[in-house]
């Protein structure tokens, strides 16, 4: 999924100062808005939000303030729910047992706005424009996200892939979409169609095709199980693994640097790979560079900062920055305790979301949030939530 961070915040001193003086109130804290039995809110905020956050636990959502972390609203909505950014400043987008649904963060209520199907996997944000792609169909849903603020489901561009499968999609600038290929049983590469959904390019050479990214100048990849997929300037170019089975799935993107952030499994047979090293692919120079952490880390775990750095958070507990350009961790930053991958894809292990200067790292097992000055490598504020969180996310506006 596409975590490209855009944009310039504060400074993370500015930022520290700034968020210091506002911040007077833990979490653990819920208003007392009632829920319907969907989730959609039944009345109106009783607290306000700043660049709200939104956590998943299980049975439900937490919407807190950005600044302050505290907790404004509860919202019960029952199953194995994800969350997204849905590319503007108030909502995000939520994979329910059903499909996406839109969740206005701001408002602190699930909208009437949804695209159904099974299986709603990847949210894609790139070139202003949000692609949904629902694996149990194949469908990829393409608009414009400050149309949400309509609270109307916006008209945008659809299509439908030639058989369903975990997949993932990503519209350019021009409006060339790129596309994954494959069904059910196997995934082989990615196609690209034009603005008017004429087929202009394909390769086939991607096995186990997995994850996007996009880089400085509108490089796009998608991850194999044998190195990475490159779409730029109308070519695809593939960069081979240094093993036989080296296998990229999951991928960070920055339009501030030319590299990708990537992980890196080399186990075709594992039940649980928990890999140490991370890759960094050149998209200028077509390279990849393989750097090892000396802890092992998720696929939650990887993230951009605002000046293109790489940030991975260890299973030491520590939040790794790499310079993309030579592979040095320059510092290792304190973040929660240690931990361990579970076996379970969908149970809860600490997660990294970075907006701007701050990194917001989950500690599900206590049951608490952390603001990290990237910058500094100050925390900011720590909260205790009354569940453990799984996935985390929160508005970001602009990609």
């Amino acid at each position: 999924m596409s975590t490209s961070i855009r944009g310039r915040a504060l400074t993370g001193t500015a930022l520290a100062l700034a968020v210091a003086t506002v911040l007077t109130a833990c979490g653990g804290e819920s208003s007392s808005t009632a829920t319907e039995s969907d989730g959609t809110a039944s009345a109106t905020p009783a607290v306000a939000v700043k660049e709200p956050l939104v956590a998943t636990f299980d049975g439900g959502l937490y919407i807190l303030d950005g600044e302050s972390l505290k907790l404004a609203k509860t919202i019960d909505l029952p199953g194995f729910n994800r969350v997204n950014p849905a590319g503007d400043k108030d909502h995000v987008v939520v994979s329910t047992d059903s499909g996406f649904r839109v969740l206005d963060a701001r408002e602190q209520a699930l909208t009437d706005i949804e695209y159904k199907g099974a299986k709603p996997g990847h949210v894609v944000r790139h070139a202003a424009k949000t692609v949904l792609f629902t694996d149990g169909t194949g469908e990829v849903n393409v608009f414009d996200p400050t149309a949400l603020s309509s609270g109307k489901k916006p008209t945008g561009r659809t299509y439908t892939s030639a058989t369903p499968h975990h997949g993932v999609a990503i519209e350019l600038s021009d409006g060339r979409l790129v596309s994954t290929l494959g069904t059910e049983e196997k995934r082989i590469g990615a196609l690209v169609l034009d603005r008017n959904d004429k087929e202009i390019a394909r390769n086939e050479n991607c096995p186990g095709v997995h994850g996007e990214a996009a880089a400085e100048n509108e490089a796009v990849a998608v991850g194999c199980e044998d190195g990475i997929l490159i779409y730029q300037d109308g070519t695809f170019t593939k960069i081979d693994s240094p093993d036989d089975y080296g296998r990229i799935g999951n991928q960070a993107g920055s339009d501030a640097s030319p590299v990708l952030l990537g992980d890196y499994k080399t186990d075709p047979e594992a039940e649980l790979e928990r890999p140490t090293r991370v890759s960094l692919i050149d998209t200028e120079k077509k390279k990849l560079r393989l750097v090892d952490l000396g802890t092992s880390y998720s696929f939650r775990s990887l993230a951009r900062g605002p000046h293109g750095e790489a940030l991975v958070l260890g299973t030491d507990g520590a939040l790794h920055v790499i310079d993309p350009d030579t592979g040095t961790i320059e510092k290792k930053i304190p973040a929660v305790g240690a931990w361990q991958e579970p076996l379970d894809w969908q149970q809860a292990r600490p997660t990294l979301f970075v907006r701007g200067h701050v990194a917001y790292v989950s500690e599900p097992g206590r049951k608490a949030l952390h603001a990290i000055d990237i910058e500094t490598g100050k925390k900011i504020r720590s909260v205790t939530l009354p569940k453990s969180t799984n996935e985390l996310s929160g508005v970001v506006a602009g990609h």
